[in-house]
């Protein structure tokens, strides 16, 4: 595990989900300022941050963007708080946080739903470099 996870902003997602891997891959490409790590839901460190926080444990349809210590974030305000953080153009992306919570979670939701449509079927792995990004117990 890394040493200095609790100074990152820790992104976890379904580890078998196609569309939430293309989305981490995304992020890795994006990161210059290596803000962030990595962790499955389904992995033990993902089920302790889950359980501890009296969250479901079984279904992971849900994106969440801890910065320990500190917050948590779900669903569309996780996204657009990676997009605020990657900086940048993607600071463009942030701006959706005008949007009402209520809206833009249902959009989140939709995508939620579809995304096993959505998905290729490419498996992504992790070069060297990226899998020191990830968090695995």
């Amino acid at each position: 595990m890394q040493e200095n996870w609790q100074d990152k902003y820790i992104v976890f997602f379904d580890g078998e989900c196609g569309v939430c891997n293309f989305w981490v891959q995304w992020i890795l490409e994006r990161d210059t300022k290596n803000k962030f790590l990595f962790a499955s839901l389904q992995s033990d460190f993902g089920q302790k941050f889950l359980s501890e926080r009296g969250l479901e444990t079984t279904v992971f349809n849900t994106m969440y963007l801890w910065k320990p210590n500190q917050y948590y974030l779900v669903k569309s305000r996780a996204v657009l708080q990676i997009a605020n953080l990657l900086g940048g153009i993607y600071k463009l992306i942030a701006a959706g946080k005008i949007i009402p919570l209520a809206l833009s979670d249902k959009v989140y939701d939709l995508i939620s739903r579809n995304r096993m449509k959505l998905a290729s079927q490419k498996c992504f792995l992790p070069d060297q470099n990226q899998k020191r990004k990830f968090i695995e117990v």
